[in-house]
């Protein structure tokens, strides 16, 4: 017997063994009224009436519905109210500009848009069929007593897409990454296995929910009947009180974020809250050794380091603490789970000449939307391209050097190209050349390297950029130089631009 692996089997699970267990706790400081607590029987209810709407709209099965929001209780209802019946879910990143979000939604081709209130401006510079403001419009999305049509096909078709996560990449334009409800349905139970999620865990969502699909914790938390607490603001000291709060067990993060814990528990009175009790997993660059010490000794939690990409859903590695290495000194310990960590289960790694680690696996994208071009440069060979340089010895991946030309600066990626070309606008720029240096707080700092045309100052510079980038891909800091290092055939050599910035570090990422 086979039948199709959808993301409605989480749900459906947790509204039939736990219906009257909470599912979700939500911001209490929403800008619109909050939900609370929500059951899992009530979780169920309102995925379903959002379906149903969908049905009333027209919106056909494969129609595209892009949501933009901060973590809320509506947007983890929506992974369900909108991929669950055969529709496309397509989460925003709430912090991009207004024509970043009027591409992604144009492109995308989405039929229904759903904005958080303290977005809705952003209605007005889009051109969509639908659009409410969750919320103001909750009795207009969640309108229908009906029971939604059955996907067709009995229960829909596993590699169908389940949702387009449009992320950075080498060129100004963002990628819509296709992950199919096959892709998601294998990264969360093969993540939550191996993260040891179950029925008793307290999930925070720290990590914004729009960022691959909450790494897969939207659907694997609830699968296991575990109970999601929404987190609007990422804050340490805000972090830690809803750890001693709700008694949250698991929670995942970009090591800007772990910094941010540690700052606040300098502050913090009493007992360290969670203290041998959260597992915090982290991904987006390896933090320093000193930092997975501190989490491991100050704030007692158990520190698990991921490795993987947008378009592998995301999970490609974990590193995990091992019994063998129970009796080494806690340095040691540190080092070894700096490392990006060995296979998921059902991942094939390897290394190929040029340093480049390739990966196969089930969750590795369906494709990027309309974009075939870069979906076979992508999937070439058979195996994914991930674009990282690395090693992988001893069934441990290390990751040495980017070979995409992408910056994660706390946790996020900005695709230095797009950084350039808002630059490269100002009429005072002649050249210019955008690198990620090392920093303590964000991992890598987005920095400009400026050949000027005229006169300007870097406040100037950052200011024009801020009128075409969302702030956080604006660059934190600018220099001038005189010349920029080229190749003969004038292409800039960034290995020699970042040379003085990484010296006598033993990998360019930070």
């Amino acid at each position: 017997m086979q039948i199709p692996l959808t993301v409605r089997d989480f749900l459906d699970r947790a509204a039939t063994v736990y219906p009257d267990r909470i599912a979700v706790v939500d911001e209490p400081a929403q800008p619109a009224a909050s939900w609370g607590e929500v059951t899992y029987a009530g979780l169920d209810r309102l995925a379903r009436s959002q379906a149903a709407t969908l049905d009333e709209l027209g919106v056909p099965v494969g129609g595209r519905v892009a949501i933009m929001s901060q973590n809320a209780a509506r947007l983890l209802t929506s992974f369900y109210g909108v991929s669950g019946w055969g529709r496309v879910l397509v989460p925003i990143n709430f912090r991009l500009a207004t024509a970043e979000v009027e591409y992604i939604v144009r492109h995308s081709g989405a039929e229904v848009l759903l904005l958080d209130p303290a977005l809705a401006h952003i209605a007005d510079a889009t051109d969509v069929k639908h659009t409410f403001i969750l919320g103001e419009d909750d009795d207009q999305i969640w309108r229908s007593d009906a029971e939604p049509r059955e996907w067709p096909g009995d229960e829909g078709d596993e590699n169908d897409t389940a949702t387009i996560n449009y992320t950075s990449g080498t060129t100004a334009r963002p990628k819509g990454v296709e992950l199919t409800h096959r892709n998601l349905w294998i990264n969360a139970t093969t993540f939550g296995w191996q993260a040891g999620v179950n029925d008793r865990d307290v999930y925070l969502h720290t990590l914004p929910m729009f960022h691959c699909n909450g790494w897969g914790m939207v659907y694997g938390v609830t699968g296991m009947g575990g109970r999601h607490v929404v987190l609007r603001q990422v804050d340490g000291a805000e972090i830690l009180r809803r750890v001693a709060e709700h008694g949250v067990t698991l929670l995942c993060c970009a090591p800007a974020v772990v910094s941010m814990v540690l700052d606040a528990l300098r502050d913090w009175e009493g007992e360290v809250p969670g203290r041998d009790r959260v597992r915090v997993i982290v991904a987006g660059a390896p933090p320093p050794t000193r930092t997975i010490q501190r989490v491991r000794e100050e704030l007692g939690w158990e520190f698990i380091q991921i490795y993987g990409l947008t378009e592998t859903a995301p999970l490609l590695t974990m590193n995990r603490f091992r019994a063998e290495w129970e009796g080494l000194p806690a340095e040691e310990q540190a080092r070894l789970l700096g490392r990006a960590g060995a296979p998921a289960l059902g991942v094939r790694l390897k290394v190929d000449d040029e340093g480049e680690i390739l990966a196969r696996s089930n969750v590795v994208l369906k494709s990027y939307w309309q974009n075939s071009e870069a979906t076979a440069e992508a999937l070439e060979g058979g195996w994914f391209h991930t674009g990282d340089g690395g090693a992988y010895q001893d069934g441990y991946v290390t990751i040495a050097d980017r070979k995409k030309d992408v910056i994660i600066s706390g946790g996020e990626n900005v695709s230095s190209i797009e950084v350039e070309d808002a630059l490269a606008s100002h009429p005072a720029v002649r050249e210019v050349a955008v690198i990620g240096i090392p920093d303590e707080k964000w991992g890598e700092l987005v920095t400009a390297l400026v050949v000027k045309a005229a006169e300007v100052t870097p406040e100037e510079l950052i200011a024009h950029c801020r009128t075409r980038l969302a702030g956080y891909k604006c660059p934190k800091r600018i220099e001038f130089r005189d010349v920029l290092a080229r190749t003969a055939t004038g292409k800039l050599q960034k290995f020699k631009l970042r040379e003085e910035f990484w010296a006598g570090r033993d990998r360019q990422v930070n």
